[in-house]
């Protein structure tokens, strides 16, 4: 299992979702993040508002098999063609237990296969 975490402009939330949702990928999680303005040098003094701009963090658990067709979905959905459009990470999910039945592994993913989530 891998976890793909995105950071993105707001506006782009509603492409990125749409883009997964074909893939079959239908859970989720959606934060409200601030990112700090590239060349920004921050001091004691400084406006919280002024220097971080705000970004949405979207965050996917996958089977590996889905990993590279989430990751082009989420570029073609978060491409703006300007500067600082996203940033895709990529991490190895060594477990995952889900909390009310206990399952483990891919089973206990919301998103990965087995689990009627985030599957074709």
């Amino acid at each position: 299992m891998k976890k793909i975490e995105v950071i993105v402009k707001p506006f782009k939330l509603d492409a990125i979702k749409e883009a997964l949702v074909e893939l079959g990928i239908q859970g989720m999680t959606v934060s409200e993040v601030r990112e700090l303005r590239e060349g920004s040098c921050l001091t004691a003094d400084d406006d919280f508002s002024e220097n971080y701009q705000p970004r949405i963090k979207i965050e996917v658990v996958l089977a590996d098999g889905l990993v590279e067709e989430a990751i082009s979905a989420i570029q073609t959905g978060a491409n703006s063609f300007g500067r600082n459009d996203a940033e895709i990470l990529v991490e190895p999910v060594e477990k995952s237990i889900r909390i009310r039945t206990k399952e483990t592994d891919q089973r206990g993913s919301p998103h990965a296969p087995g689990s009627g989530k985030g599957t074709r």
